[in-house]
């Protein structure tokens, strides 16, 4: 006898056949031993019914993740984590900086610099004595958005117009490179035009290599959104202060405890942190 297809519903609105390799497959990449990925693997598959959003799924396995191996679960919730960021998009700027920060260079954010015809102001601009870049952080709080090719437009005609000027960043220097970058995903056209016209983007699964998943993974720059130790209202009173890392937390500080968490709380977040994002020995 063929067993049914199930469909499910994804952030978008599409539906697609439910893949429990695919499920496999994420909880693989935040570091689930086989034994976990296959009891929450199996536990789902078991469960999972025709018209059952990614979302339902997703929580799921996020709450059966988290009574196993609660590292883990932070890891896996790593996409809806970035999402958690807003709604102003200005944390994710932040954390932007910070990628770049880990890669070695100088960083500034919101900055409003002149073009040819008129003045820009860039998300972030990140330099070393080899190159000078400027990025546009496109933030999505929902995860089914995608940055469209009116986005790539105006980015590709915004680092044109900069890139006939002359900057000092560390020295007096052109602009090498503009890069897009999002929390989500980019159009079919938008990634069509942006490879023909030349436009850098970065956006959580593209490209295959270098994405912003992968970065995030192998920089091990988890934003505090990941932490299960946390209330929403203690992360905003962090953000709020500047902290956006989860080795922030780790490293403790004075911020912690002037966004007002008890010492109780400081203590689990600085352990889970710990755990989360290991000091490089």
């Amino acid at each position: 006898m063929t067993e049914k297809k199930v469909f499910i519903i994804k952030t978008d609105g599409s539906r697609e056949e439910f893949n429990a390799v695919k499920l496999n497959e994420s909880l693989t990449k935040a570091g689930a031993s086989p034994e976990v990925r296959e009891k929450i693997s199996g536990h789902i598959a078991r469960e999972v019914e025709d018209g059952m959003s990614t979302t339902a799924i997703y929580r799921h396995a996020f709450e059966l993740l988290h009574k196993f191996q609660w590292p883990v679960a932070a890891r896996y919730s790593l996409k809806r984590a970035i999402a958690d960021l807003g709604p102003s998009g200005f944390p994710f700027e932040k954390f932007v900086a910070e990628i770049f920060k880990a890669k070695g260079f100088e960083t500034l954010t919101d900055q409003i610099v002149n073009g040819k015809c008129i003045d820009h102001e860039v998300d972030v601009v990140a330099w070393n004595e080899n190159k000078l870049i400027m990025a546009e952080a496109k933030f999505h709080n929902e995860l089914g958005m995608k940055s469209d090719l009116k986005v790539a437009l105006y980015v590709k005609a915004r680092f044109d117009d900069l890139k006939e000027m002359e900057f000092v960043y560390g020295s007096k220097r052109r602009l090498d490179e503009g890069i897009l970058i999002t929390n989500t995903n980019f159009t079919e056209k938008a990634v069509r035009y942006s490879e023909c016209a030349g436009v850098k983007l970065i956006g959580w699964n593209y490209p295959a290599v270098g994405n912003l998943h992968d970065t995030i993974s192998d920089t091990g720059l988890h934003p505090i959104t990941c932490l299960t130790s946390l209330s929403s209202a203690d992360k905003k009173s962090l953000m709020g202060k500047g902290v956006v890392l989860c080795r922030n937390v780790r490293d403790g500080g004075e911020a912690l405890a002037s966004a007002g968490l008890r010492k109780e709380t400081i203590e689990e977040a600085v352990r889970e942190s710990t755990l989360l994002c290991p000091p490089v020995s």
